[in-house]
């Protein structure tokens, strides 16, 4: 027996708002009042019942509202890319566009010197290996920001004071609370090292990118053939990049502590050094 596809409102919704449905309503409509007859409303009326029970369960509609869909969230992630860019500072949009003017050349170079028109799918991935670009830079630029605006020095007062608290105590109950901002304290600075191991880590990742752009292009113009160009090692550049991307999800839990602990207990001076952020 042949499935029949499952029912979804999203689909059910998508037809409902369709040109087509709206306007052969307001046509019925029209024809109602101007016959002064109930006839088109019950047609129309019989019509949307038919409209509604096939149209939003057809495959096919739902592979088009699939890919409107898609094509809706990507130009939604283009513009937000976009105005991510326009936050940056000088230097960093200034990368940023270079390398996109960069991925533009190689497009248009592969073209002008192999002779083909259609871009193969390795070199297209480029589109991607910007964009990680783009994210990598926003995610290197606030956590080196954000180390840049805690006092480290504080924090390491705090943890020598703690201790000698702890050595100091009176009893077992005071003993035991000191310990426990003790380990805390030590954690806050464990955390700190983590942070500035992923800037450094990010950092080269970006320079890691940016070479192999100009590597690509180098061979696109040197070496014009398909197979040259073809057997350039996209996928380590690739795999790199997704294990900076793991390696950063891992620590912006540590990351997002970070402030959390100091607002929650009211350390603002660990947040802001007193000789401010500049870059």
């Amino acid at each position: 027996m042949a499935e029949f596809p499952k029912f979804d409102t999203k689909y059910l919704k998508e037809a409902c708002k369709e040109p087509i449905n709206f306007w052969g309503m307001a046509g019925f409509a029209v024809a109602t009042a101007y016959v002064q007859d109930i006839t088109p409303l019950v047609a129309a009326l019989a019509a949307e019942t038919l409209y509604l029970a096939t149209v939003p369960a057809s495959s096919v509609y739902r592979r088009l509202v699939d890919r409107r869909e898609k094509q809706r969230l990507l130009k939604l992630r283009e513009q937000q890319r976009e105005a991510l860019i326009k936050q940056f500072d000088p230097r960093e949009r200034e990368a940023v566009e270079y390398l996109r003017w960069m991925k533009n050349q190689i497009y248009s170079n592969y073209k002008k010197f192999t002779g083909t028109k259609q871009i193969p799918h390795n070199i297209q991935s480029l589109d991607q290996r910007w964009e990680d670009f783009v994210d990598l830079l926003d995610v290197y630029r606030r956590r080196k920001h954000h180390l840049r605006s805690i006092n480290r020095q504080a924090v390491q007062n705090q943890l020598v004071q703690a201790e000698r608290s702890v050595a100091s105590a009176k009893d077992e109950r005071e003993r035991r609370i000191q310990q426990a901002n003790v380990e805390i304290l030590k954690r806050r600075v464990a955390a700190f090292n983590d942070i500035e191991r992923s800037v450094k880590l990010v950092e080269g990742q970006l320079q890691s990118i940016e070479n192999f752009f100009g590597l690509v292009n180098d061979q696109v113009v040197t070496l014009p053939t398909p197979e040259r160009v073809s057997s350039l090692d996209f996928e380590q550049v690739s795999d790199s990049i997704a294990m900076t991307k793991q390696m950063l999800e891992e620590t912006s839990d540590t990351f997002a502590a970070l402030d959390s602990h100091n607002r929650d207990i009211g350390n603002y001076e660990l947040l802001l050094s007193q000789g401010g952020s500049s870059k």
